[in-house]
């Protein structure tokens, strides 16, 4: 069955979300619609529509110049088994000591490594993303200066691979959040799926807004791969939920947007101990001053 999608851009944040909840209201309906920052720095919000049938372009059009947007691309998508698409073409990822596999490739498991189980299926967090890559990579370098992570939280967990190779490393249980409800099924999901049930602990939660994670505070390992807005929002928060000379490692960053975060981070009292980047993702690694 052939599908449709439907894309614009514009700018603001309240014009974008405006303009979302008037595609709701098209005939044919789309079967879901998107609204989402463009990370580039240029103040952009794109909009999207998923549609079963040929979408109304005339309707779109005018939508379009309503709204001041970018005129609508519409698309058709072909028939496909996109699990098995992905399946087929995401091979394993290694990061230092980490082996991040999908079921079909779990006669690929190197001896010696540790195995991380993610389903292709289960989208943000499979290893392959830059970002994703970039913690795994920062966290095996603490792990190979002998930092040991006693207490550990994964803040925008995703899959909750990040917390997971924690757990997998040192004796404590880690702590794994995000903000809505099926990302924490998902990250449940995967913990129960790589045998780490009670060794990660899921949690909903916007930043450390919950009483769990305060009651664990303070952390001496906070995971936080989101965006660099909500990191530079969740600064304060960060600098009050961890430990003096605790470490964080931060991900979602575009190269040119790294300066910023060091920055403003600096201004909380972290100092940058390891930045890299990956293609045009940069990971930070930072350490809290001990006061």
């Amino acid at each position: 069955m052939t599908t449709y999608t439907a894309l614009t851009t514009l700018t603001g944040k309240s014009q974008a979300e405006a303009l979302g909840e008037a595609m709701e209201r098209l005939t044919p309906e789309p079967t879901g619609v998107g609204v989402f920052e463009v990370e580039d720095g240029s103040g952009l919000w794109e909009v999207g529509g998923y549609f079963l049938e040929q979408p109304d372009t005339a309707g779109l059009a005018l939508l379009a110049t309503l709204h001041d947007a970018a005129a609508f691309v519409v698309s058709e998508v072909p028939d496909v088994d996109w699990v098995a698409k992905v399946r087929r073409e995401l091979a394993p990822v290694e990061a230092g000591q980490f082996f991040v596999y999908g079921a079909h490739d779990a006669d690929q498991v190197p001896e010696g490594k540790i195995a991380l189980l993610i389903e292709a299926a289960m989208a943000f967090g499979t290893g392959h993303h830059g970002t994703t890559l970039g913690c795994l990579r920062a966290l095996d370098r603490l792990d190979q200066a002998s930092v040991t992570g006693q207490n550990v939280a994964d803040i925008g967990c995703g899959t909750a691979v990040l917390a997971m190779a924690a757990a997998r490393i040192w004796p404590n249980p880690a702590w794994a959040s995000d903000i809505d409800q099926v990302a924490v099924d998902v990250a449940e999901a995967n913990v129960a799926a790589n045998n780490l049930q009670g060794r990660v602990k899921c949690v909903e939660a916007a930043g450390f807004d919950a009483p769990e994670l305060h009651d664990a505070a303070p952390f001496d390992l906070v995971f936080a791969n989101i965006l660099k807005g909500p990191l530079v929002a969740l600064s304060p928060d960060m600098a009050s939920h961890v430990s003096d000379g605790a470490h964080v490692i931060l991900s979602g960053i575009l190269n040119e947007q790294a300066d910023e975060v060091i920055a403003v981070y600096a201004q909380n009292g972290f100092n940058l101990i390891h930045r890299e980047e990956i293609v045009e993702w940069t990971t930070l690694t930072l350490q809290k001053i001990s006061a």
